[in-house]
């Protein structure tokens, strides 16, 4: 049986589990566990304490199985597993997209999430330039790269969004090499955005999602829309980028939740 922990970041959830236990195929257990828990992501942590601050290398695994470099409310849980068993108030996360520095202040976590890039071979997309406003699949769509890719539209009112019918011609067109996530963004006062997010690799709207909050400041500080600092609103709580110096942070609330201990080979696996 495989221990786990459980969190979330503003309603985005994560099963947490040491990457020194056995698991022989971590796509199949990470497809079983999403189903059965109903969460967006397993996370696999391989803790290394012998570090000033302490590091860990981060791995997730999605619902479908598949893996994401990045993942902005998945680090923050992670550096809150990490910071409770080490008291550390600072975090090095070791991701695919790189390293990320995270503060941890109680339930409060800030990540470091790298330079936003609207290059084409950066995000990745099938262009010349970079794709800004460019009429997709009914929507102006414009591309950017959060440690994911990520389309951002913006539109009157996020609510008004049939979000699981309209994002996947985005998600799945040609444009977009490695697919991307499609996330809707609509003002909510004085540089503040509400925020619905389609997640590839889940394959459906999740309550919250951190690199779609920071490609929504992204784009929005690229439009004029806004300043350097960034309230975002997604479904599951508040969201605060910040942009200085090039480089964006985000930071909001965790939450611990439940654990339990599963098997590491689930049913599924062996069925098939």
């Amino acid at each position: 049986m495989i221990p786990y922990d459980r969190y979330h970041g503003t309603g985005n959830d994560f099963v947490i589990v040491d990457a020194t236990e056995y698991v022989p195929d971590r796509g199949a257990f990470a497809q079983a566990l999403c189903d059965s828990q109903g969460v967006d992501g397993v996370l696999f942590l391989a803790l290394e304490d012998a570090y000033t601050p302490p590091r860990a290398v981060m791995t997730l695994f999605q619902p479908d199985g598949s893996t994401a470099d990045m993942c902005g409310n998945g680090a923050r849980c992670a550096a809150r597993w990490v910071a409770e068993r080490t008291d550390a108030d600072a975090v090095m996360l070791d991701t695919q997209a790189g390293t990320r520095r995270a503060d941890v202040d109680g339930e409060t976590v800030t990540v470091e999430m790298g330079t936003p890039r609207f290059e084409p071979t950066e995000v990745p997309v099938r262009r010349d330039e970079a794709m800004v406003e460019e009429p997709l699949a009914g929507y102006e769509v414009t591309a950017v790269d959060t440690g994911v890719p990520h389309a951002v539209v913006f539109v009157d009112d996020v609510d008004d969004v049939d979000v699981e019918t309209n994002a996947p011609a985005i998600r799945h067109h040609e444009a977009f090499p490695d697919g991307a996530n499609v996330t809707f963004a609509s003002p909510d006062g004085d540089g503040e955005f509400r925020q619905r997010t389609f997640e590839r690799g889940v394959e459906g709207e999740t309550r919250s999602c951190g690199t779609g909050a920071v490609a929504i400041a992204a784009v929005a500080h690229r439009d004029d829309r806004c300043g350097e600092q960034v309230r975002v609103r997604p479904p599951g709580g508040v969201l605060h980028v910040d942009l200085s110096g090039g480089r964006a942070t985000l930071r909001g609330a965790t939450e611990q939740e439940a654990g339990g201990e599963v098997e590491a080979v689930p049913a599924r696996s062996l069925d098939a």
